[in-house]
């Protein structure tokens, strides 16, 4: 099969819809699909046998740090070129005008997947109220596509609520080579910790932006012992304000980390906190729990279905600082609530293998290409 992929977001970006593309087109070449990605410039002009076309990427205001891209002409060349199958507009935006344009001139079914709550981050940078009219241009945009999938059951009932059509899961995947409890390393341990001697380290991994509630651990960290030591591997456009809610208390920024590095920092550590309430899926919760960590995460519908309704880790109202550090405590310094946690956590995770996800998206490909290449039946050409 024959697969573009337009993506609003690819390397040298890192977040969750990255690790998920990166894994796809590595499986999908392993499968035998040709993959031609459109993407913001900046990445490789290949990964894992697909051509990369690099689009001028600009600024959003509403997604400060973020590199977006607009359609331009000569991206039709190189797809009819191609000549795809099917078009996947993944985490549409922009670039999704230029997939629904080109799907309909080339007569080809188009396929988009949700993966962020863009609508949902007006409130966070004081603009609420242009997320209405966000949910109604996204409702719009996704509702041209032949199915549209999501990341979480939660993230399917959230949408299929607003309006939008033909939903279907795209089931989360997993590379528990790299992340492993055996990955601890005490160099990184000790870099955790900012170069004290001991300690117990809480990390957390993701961007660091307003709508992660990162700033609303300072009250909570208040309330522990004094030997509790934040560790935050990120980056983003809140770092400033961050660094100043949690000033005077034990925080290390050790900005991006990527592959082994990173999963010795999830290794190294004693807890992992997500604070966020705006995920679809929230991947950095998986990465931590194939790491060995007990986790602690935002009370959020999407949250909550990975942790299996807090079987797999502690669930918090990240607007109560009690809660908060209630949380913290349990899987900083409760052995026994530690220990099933990680049990019940390593159990899900093993489960879980990007190979198996991508088979379930080549199927979604090919239902809509079945569907697209089926006759017309008679009423419908009676109608016309």
């Amino acid at each position: 099969m024959r697969i573009a992929i337009f993506s609003e977001t690819f390397l040298p970006n890192t977040d969750g819809v990255v690790t998920r593309l990166c894994a796809t087109l590595c499986h999908l070449a392993e499968l035998g699909h040709d993959v031609l990605l459109v993407a913001p410039a900046g990445g490789p002009q290949a990964y894992a046998g697909a051509a990369v076309v690099g689009v001028p990427p600009f600024s959003f205001p509403l997604y400060p740090g973020k590199r977006f891209a607009r359609p331009w002409p000569w991206v039709g060349r190189r797809l009819q070129a191609f000549d795809p199958d099917v078009i996947h507009a993944v985490n549409p935006g922009f670039l999704s005008f230029a997939a629904i344009y080109y799907a309909r001139r080339l007569r080809r079914p188009l396929v988009m997947s949700y993966h962020t709550h863009i609508p949902a981050y007006a409130r966070f940078y004081r603009l609420p109220w242009l997320e209405p009219w966000l949910w109604r241009a996204f409702r719009a945009i996704h509702n041209q596509a032949a199915v549209n999938l999501c990341p979480s059951r939660a993230t399917m009932a959230d949408l299929e609520a607003r309006g939008f059509e033909r939903l279907a899961l795209w089931e989360r995947g997993l590379d528990t080579r790299l992340f492993s409890p055996a990955k601890r390393s005490m160099a990184m341990r000790r870099r955790l910790l900012g170069g004290a001697a001991s300690g117990k380290v809480l990390l957390y991994v993701g961007r660091i932006a307003a709508e992660k509630g990162l700033a609303k651990l300072a009250a909570a960290l208040d309330r522990l012992p004094d030997e509790v030591h934040l560790a935050l591997v990120g980056d983003g456009p809140h770092k400033a304000a961050v660094e100043r809610a949690l000033a005077g208390r034990r925080v290390t920024f050790l900005g991006y980390l990527f592959g082994e590095e990173l999963a010795a920092a999830y290794a190294s550590a004693d807890g992992f906190v997500f604070p966020s309430t705006t995920e679809t899926l929230g991947l950095v919760l998986l990465e931590a729990m194939a790491s060995g960590l007990p986790v602690m995460a935002a009370d959020a519908p999407a949250s909550r279905e990975v942790l299996h309704r807090g079987r797999a880790g502690v669930l918090f109202h990240p607007d109560d600082p009690d809660d908060t550090a209630r949380a913290m405590r349990t899987i900083l310094y409760d052995d026994a609530v530690r220990e099933t946690l990680c049990a019940y956590a390593q159990a899900v995770v093993q489960r879980l293998d990007w190979r198996r996800t991508t088979e379930d998206l080549v199927r979604h490909y090919e239902a809509v290409l079945a569907m697209h290449r089926a006759p017309m039946r008679p009423q419908a050409l009676a109608g016309r």
